[in-house]
């Protein structure tokens, strides 16, 4: 019986006779997708549109579907690739937005003498941490302040955090 129901499978999905899908079939041992290659090899099957592939990674024994470009990448989330790159960037927007709005305030006699971006930080203590570091260790021997300031522009009030 499973014979018969591989049969019609791929006489469904190929469009071709029973004897041709039979005779397919049996030249494949059984493989409805080299089956379905088989008939695509002898003209009798429409190839994949583009550069397409056929897959069989749904089911061993379905003909598979076709697939081209990286728009067909999907996640596990069912999305596309492009979708994918659109998150990343709407995150590391908004991790640099964040950045910008957290500022290091230096303090010393009770006046603030340097204010600089978390971003302007992390940029610098990456590229240049033989500038930064000593910095700051010669500012907490000096008896330097720091603290990180975040600027809130939606009610205009600093939410201060001592460090």
């Amino acid at each position: 019986m499973e014979m018969l129901d591989q049969i019609e499978r791929l006489r469904e999905k190929a469009n071709v006779t029973y004897e041709e899908a039979k005779n397919a079939l049996e030249a494949a041992n059984g493989d409805l997708l080299d089956a379905l290659i088989l008939l695509e090899r002898q003209g009798k099957v429409q190839p994949p549109s583009g550069d397409g592939y056929y897959s069989s990674a749904r089911d061993r024994e379905g003909a598979g579907q076709s697939h081209s470009g990286p728009e067909s990448i999907q996640s596990s989330r069912g999305e596309g690739l492009g979708d994918v790159f659109d998150r990343i960037g709407k995150f590391l927007v908004g991790l640099v937005d964040k950045g910008n709005r957290i500022n290091l305030e230096v303090f010393k006699d009770g006046g603030s003498k340097v204010r600089c971006p978390l971003t302007v930080l992390v940029l610098l203590l990456i590229f240049a941490p033989w500038i930064v570091i000593p910095l700051v260790v010669i500012g907490l021997v000096l008896n330097y302040k720091f603290q990180f300031n975040e600027s809130n522009a939606s009610n205009g009030a600093d939410a201060s955090d001592r460090a």
